[in-house]
């Protein structure tokens, strides 16, 4: 395995060891979209990087086109090396929600995201997938949230970390991951999560997904 491949499979490991029933979130992701995807749909994917949900959901929707963005370069070749022969069907744009297409798209996805970005980057970003959605158009969104009075934030801090703990994970590496949660992320509640959204357009604001700490919306343009 070179290390391209290397890097690839700890992405894939990580991801599916860190969130709980990670294939299970596609497939549902998957389903939600088709209600009012068309079969010929274009979607949009932001965070696309890695491209598991891009693999996943071009797997299922072989008719669907799709616009991926993300910040990272590094990211962006290791989605094109996960979603293989399906590239055909992706288009890639490096940067945030401003360097995507204007559409319009019959859907957008953004999994995993938003706690690593700013308040005040949720809204710019929620306000440009919204314009750029046909009106009615679905929007999946999942990430952390938890409650963030104490001591409730600080036990699904806990949970997360320990969830996500792989078996070589030594004491000091487990306190870095709780000090990393609590100084590199956004995490928020879910009433600001849905907050967000309705102060972005959407509406039809409905959770369909929660495990540990993660949860996950959909809601319509």
């Amino acid at each position: 395995m070179g290390t391209f491949d290397g890097r690839q499979a700890d992405y894939i490991e990580g991801a599916r060891r860190n969130v709980p029933g990670l294939e299970g979130l596609h497939r549902m992701t998957g389903l939600l979209l088709a209600e009012r995807v068309p079969q010929d749909g274009r979607v949009l994917v932001v965070g696309a990087g890695g491209g598991l949900e891009l693999k996943a959901l071009a797997e299922q929707h072989p008719g669907w086109r799709f616009d991926g963005v993300d910040p990272s370069s590094d990211m962006l070749a290791l989605a094109r090396e996960t979603v293989g022969s399906i590239v055909e069907r992706v288009t890639l744009h490096n940067g945030d929600i401003s360097v995507a297409p204007d559409g319009p798209f019959d859907g957008a996805v953004c999994l995993l995201v938003f706690h690593h970005i700013s308040p005040e980057s949720r809204k710019v970003t929620l306000d440009g997938v919204r314009r750029r959605l046909r009106p009615g158009s679905p929007l999946i969104l999942a990430h952390v949230s938890f409650p963030l009075c104490e001591p409730d934030y600080s036990t699904w801090i806990e949970r997360h970390v320990e969830f996500g703990a792989a078996p070589q994970m030594d004491a000091n590496r487990r306190n870095a991951a709780r000090m990393g949660m609590r100084g590199k992320t956004f995490i928020r509640s879910p009433e600001e999560e849905q907050g967000y959204l309705q102060e972005a357009g959407f509406t039809g604001i409905t959770q369909f997904y929660q495990a540990i700490s993660f949860r996950g919306w959909i809601a319509y343009a």
